[in-house]
C-alpha cells in the first residue's frame, strides 16, 4: 500500500468517527429538547390548573361577600392577595380597588397568634375600627364583589 492510500484510509476512518460522534451528539440534543418541551408543557398545564384554582377561590369568596359568611375585610384581603398572585394588570387592580383599599385600611390589625395576644379590650377596639372601615367601604365592596363574579383572570 502506498502512503496516499494509507492517508486516505486514515482520513475516511477519522471522518466516520467524527460522523458517529456528531450523530450521537445530535441525538442527545434531540432528547434534551424533547424532554425540555415535555417539562415545559407539564409546567404550563400545572400553571393553568393553579390559575383555575385561584380564579375559583376568588369566585367563592366574592359570592360569600354580604352573606355574613366572611367579613368584608377578610374577603378584601383574600381577593386582593389572590388577584396579585395572578399578576393582574393595573386596570384590573383599579377596577377592583375597593378590595385593595379596605385591605389597606385594616392592615394594621394583627391576625392569628398576634390577635390572640391582645387583651379583650384591645381586640374590641380594633374590631370597632374594622367595622367602621367596613361600613365606609361596604357599598363599594358589595359592588366590586358583584362585578367580579363570573370573571376569570
Amino acid at each position: 500500500m502506498t502512503l496516499e492510500v494509507i492517508l486516505l484510509v486514515i482520513a475516511v476512518v477519522i471522518i466516520l468517527a467524527l460522523a458517529v460522534v456528531a450523530v450521537q451528539l445530535q441525538y442527545r440534543l434531540y432528547k434534551l429538547k424533547r424532554d425540555q418541551n415535555e417539562r415545559q408543557a407539564v409546567m404550563e398545564r400545572e400553571g393553568e390548573a393553579q390559575r383555575e384554582r385561584v380564579n375559583r377561590s376568588i369566585q367563592i369568596i366574592a359570592k360569600s361577600v354580604g352573606n355574613d359568611d366572611i367579613t368584608l375585610t377578610e374577603a378584601s384581603i383574600r381577593i386582593s392577595v389572590l388577584l396579585d398572585s395572578l399578576g393582574v394588570e393595573e386596570p384590573v387592580r383599579e377596577e377592583f380597588s375597593a378590595f385593595y383599599q379596605l385591605a389597606e385600611a385594616n392592615s394594621h390589625i394583627p391576625i392569628l397568634e398576634e390577635w390572640r395576644k391582645l387583651s379583650p379590650k384591645q381586640q374590641f377596639a380594633l374590631d370597632q375600627q374594622r367595622v367602621t372601615q367596613e361600613v365606609h367601604y361596604q357599598e363599594f365592596i358589595l359592588d366590586a364583589a358583584q362585578r367580579i363574579q363570573g370573571r376569570t383572570f
